[in-house]
């Protein structure tokens, strides 16, 4: 099969490829370290020494209007029928470059820290014991909608200082708006994006106002308070960072549930190596990361001239796609990458991503997935899965529509 021939098959709008790409993506890796997208004309890149590198290289950047208008690298103006999503990003952590980034990610840094986060654990906990307790009562459940969907939003929502009452506000947002981060959206999912993004934000705003008038202990009114060298965040600020933890932290910590625990009942000996403790769930939450990774793709774009990898020279205003899942399973890194082993506990993944723009919900998002794994397997020594999912139609957020299990 010619190069061509391969690169054609890599089709996110294919059902088939969506169900299982990672036939494709080894063989593309194998055959090349980097390709052109004629669909999109990224240069994509497939094998992780070269991901790896391109994340932490601060030639390139997530955004480029810091030092280029659009006509100046020439991009068109964005899309002012989408004013409101693109104002709720504005300020997001993964949207930034220095000193915006810097600056922002300090003071969120203040109160997102690993002492607040272990902190949370006992709430944590115990929002997966109520709902634990109604799957194990179900018997067969699924566990996406019965359990990892409502435990997501609501560590989030409480760790934020949104009432639980509601959570699926949020959830229903955060679920509109990242399917604007996909290869291809039509018109219907932009609009549809925009206008949760225009609620997100409306809700927010009033949120904040809240807590300037009766301040709590939680994450937006620490947001609202936090303070460095005379330095604060604006109200913009606060929108866009609470919303990238809520799209970021709910989706990855979901769709990595969702991903593993399939990854599991298709290798019931790993389970069984967990069930016996023969494996600490925290190792296991790893493995879940790299195998089938919730993030499949991430850009960034050429700022500086000179730029090379994968022996392609990049012009700037040119678009770098890093191909996760193909990098997870590149065996330059990974010894038997498709193989599933639940023990290898490696966390030098790029599950989180890397560089700058490594998650900073990481810590909460392990611990999350961590007293998950360990619940389930405590309670289900025997869970099954009823049939195989299906996945979600989409591409760079990786994600099954269900997975139901019999206890």
């Amino acid at each position: 099969m010619s190069l061509d021939d391969l690169i054609a098959r890599f089709d996110p709008a294919d059902p088939a490829f969506i169900a299982d790409p990672y036939p494709v993506l080894n063989e593309l890796r194998e055959a090349t370290p980097g390709f052109r997208n004629p669909v999109t004309g990224q240069f994509t890149l497939t094998r992780f020494s070269d991901v790896q590198e391109t994340l932490r290289d601060r030639r390139l950047g997530r955004a480029y209007t810091h030092r280029y208008t659009h006509e100046e690298f020439g991009k068109p103006e964005p899309d002012a029928r989408w004013s409101s999503f693109h104002q709720h990003e504005a300020w997001s952590l993964l949207c930034l470059e220095p000193p915006d980034h810097t600056r922002i990610r300090r003071l969120v840094a203040k109160v997102f820290t690993p002492r607040a986060v272990a902190a949370l654990r006992p709430q944590i906990e115990g929002f997966s014991v109520e709902l634990l307790d109604q799957c194990q009562e179900r018997g067969t459940f699924e566990l996406l909608r019965d359990y990892a969907m409502p435990y997501s939003v609501a560590v989030i929502c409480s760790m934020l200082g949104v009432p639980r009452r509601d959570t699926q506000l949020l959830l229903d947002w955060s679920h509109a708006i990242v399917k604007m981060y996909e290869l291809s959206t039509t018109d219907e999912v932009r609009a549809a994006a925009n206008t949760a993004a225009a609620e997100y934000i409306a809700y927010t705003k009033e949120l904040i106002a809240e807590k300037r008038r009766t301040p709590d202990d939680l994450l937006v009114s620490a947001l609202v308070a936090v303070e460095d060298e005379g330095d604060t965040l604006t109200e913009d600020e606060i929108v866009s960072t609470t919303m990238v933890l809520l799209e970021a932290g709910h989706e990855a910590t979901v769709n990595t549930l969702g991903n593993g625990m399939r990854a599991l009942m298709l290798h019931p000996g790993e389970w069984q190596r967990v069930v016996r403790g023969e494996v600490e769930p925290r190792a296991t939450v790893e493995e879940m990361l790299r195998w089938d990774s919730p993030l499949q793709l991430f850009e960034r774009w050429v700022l500086e001239p000179g730029f090379e990898v994968a022996g392609e020279q990049l012009a700037v205003g040119e678009e770098v796609a890093m191909l996760f899942g193909a990098a997870e399973r590149d065996p330059r890194r990974f010894d038997q990458p498709d193989r599933f082993d639940a023990g290898r506990g490696d966390t030098a993944h790029i599950g989180f991503g890397g560089g700058i723009h490594f998650c900073v919900g990481a810590p909460l998002a392990r611990q999350e997935i961590e007293v998950s794994l360990a619940g389930l397997a405590a309670r289900f020594p025997d869970l099954t899965m009823v049939a195989e999912p299906e996945y979600q139609p989409n591409f760079v957020i990786r994600g099954l529509e269900g997975l139901t299990l019999q206890a």
